[in-house]
């Protein structure tokens, strides 16, 4: 006698069988341990540059400004975040997720040096 004999012949006992086959699949969907979005680590560089005795604003047109024109030529960059506050300079960079990090911090590098012959000493 073959399963679909059985199933056939006892319907109810065919019926408790399937049931108890949801039941684990649900137990078992219930406890399966999937992230649709994974922790990931955004690629972000931070520029961070002094300058005592400046208030905000010098700040913000002869450092941030500045900066942020070279920075912004570098491909892949999803996200550019400035703050200008007396005496200090803070650019933030995020990268899309493919982007490699040596690389995009070789490229910042080069274009804060770039910008550096700009900048007030």
């Amino acid at each position: 006698m073959n399963f679909s004999e059985l199933s056939i012949k006892r319907p109810v006992l065919a019926t408790v069988m399937v049931l108890i086959i949801i039941i684990f699949g649900i137990i078992g969907y219930t406890s399966l341990a999937v992230r649709e979005y994974p922790s990931v680590d955004n690629p972000i560089i931070t520029v961070q540059v002094s300058y005592p005795g400046a208030n905000a604003e010098v700040i913000e047109n002869q450092i941030t400004e500045p900066l942020e024109q070279n920075i912004n030529g570098i491909p892949g960059i999803r996200s550019l975040v400035s703050r200008s506050s007396q005496g200090s300079s803070r650019i933030t960079v995020e990268f899309e997720l493919s982007v490699d990090m040596e690389t995009a911090a070789n490229d910042v590098r080069d274009k804060v040096s770039i910008a550096q012959r700009y900048l007030p000493r």
